[in-house]
């Protein structure tokens, strides 16, 4: 895989790693994690999804995986920085790769939050004729609001006491930990804006001037958002839920069960069965043939 180093504000790099398609014409993917999960993670998927035809990039979020410097390295940041800080330089760099191209952004949970609401104001922006390049589309996987009542009504008190939980040792000690819930640790401004959109259902990121919320209901893109009948993080419910805040989206939705062909359906274990996803997603992207 190539390697390009990407700088952002505040001395933030990142190393995005390239797998180009032999087409140069062949649709270009933008990778973005979840919460503490390192870009490596999603090697399958990502080769899947260059087999079926696509050119792949993949990158770490701030203090995640290869990006420096580390966590308590620096000051503490949140959702704002990831959509509106680094996002934008990380597809420069993939647009300067791709000459010409329009990227399509595949997010998985956290991953997939800021990739819809990156493409909401680049859209917007678009429409007003302030931006160039643009995002082709969005796929996103157990990616779900988090708003407490989302969850099914058995679960209510468990996700207002997890998440309101995480948010507030966060908003203490400057970061998360990590454990229960999030395995590992997580700057304490994503995790407060977390928690207050789990209270409120709005997005309102801390020190944004946008309004997320307005943008994601005017979003017009091709947008892809898949569901997997095990995952307890992001479940159906909660998709289902985000989706109905974007209705001008052309939206297709896949939840997988095991009819599927899919052995692995909870919120990590999927990409184990990227050699089935992989294909569906790229016949989305090249065709827009939803999956069945």
């Amino acid at each position: 895989m190539e390697a390009l180093r990407v700088d952002s504000v505040g001395g933030v790099s990142f190393v995005l790693r390239v797998l180009p398609h032999a087409d140069p014409d062949a649709p270009v993917v933008l990778i973005l994690p979840a919460m503490a999960l390192k870009a490596k993670f999603y090697l399958p998927i990502a080769r899947a999804l260059h087999a079926a035809g696509l050119s792949v990039v993949t990158t770490d979020l701030r203090a995640q995986g290869e990006s420096t410097p580390g966590l308590h390295d620096q000051p503490t940041f949140g959702y704002r920085e990831l959509i509106e800080v680094d996002l934008p330089r990380v597809l420069a760099a993939v647009r300067t790769r791709f000459p010409g191209s329009r990227p399509y952004l595949f997010g998985h949970s956290l991953g997939g939050q800021i990739a819809l609401l990156h493409a909401a104001a680049a859209a917007a922006e678009q429409r007003h004729g302030t931006a160039d390049g643009g995002i082709a589309g969005v796929c996103v996987i157990g990616t779900g609001t988090v708003y407490w009542k989302a969850f099914g009504f058995r679960r209510w008190a468990e996700a207002l006491y997890s998440i309101q939980t995480i948010g507030l040792v966060a908003q203490v000690r400057g970061y998360w930990p990590g454990g229960m819930l999030i395995g590992g640790a997580m700057p304490g401004r994503v995790m407060t804006d977390w928690a207050r959109h789990s209270r409120t259902s709005r997005y309102r990121p801390h020190g944004t001037t946008r309004d997320y919320d307005r943008l994601l209901a005017e979003l017009d893109l091709p947008v892809l958002a898949i569901s997997l009948d095990d995952d307890r993080l992001g479940p159906k419910s909660n998709v289902d839920f985000l989706c109905r805040r974007m209705p001008r989206a052309r939206l297709d939705r896949w939840h997988i069960t095991a009819a599927a062909g899919v052995a692995h359906r909870d919120h990590f274990a999927w990409t184990k069965d990227a050699a089935v996803i992989g294909p569906a997603v790229a016949a989305w992207i090249r065709d827009r043939r939803r999956p069945e």
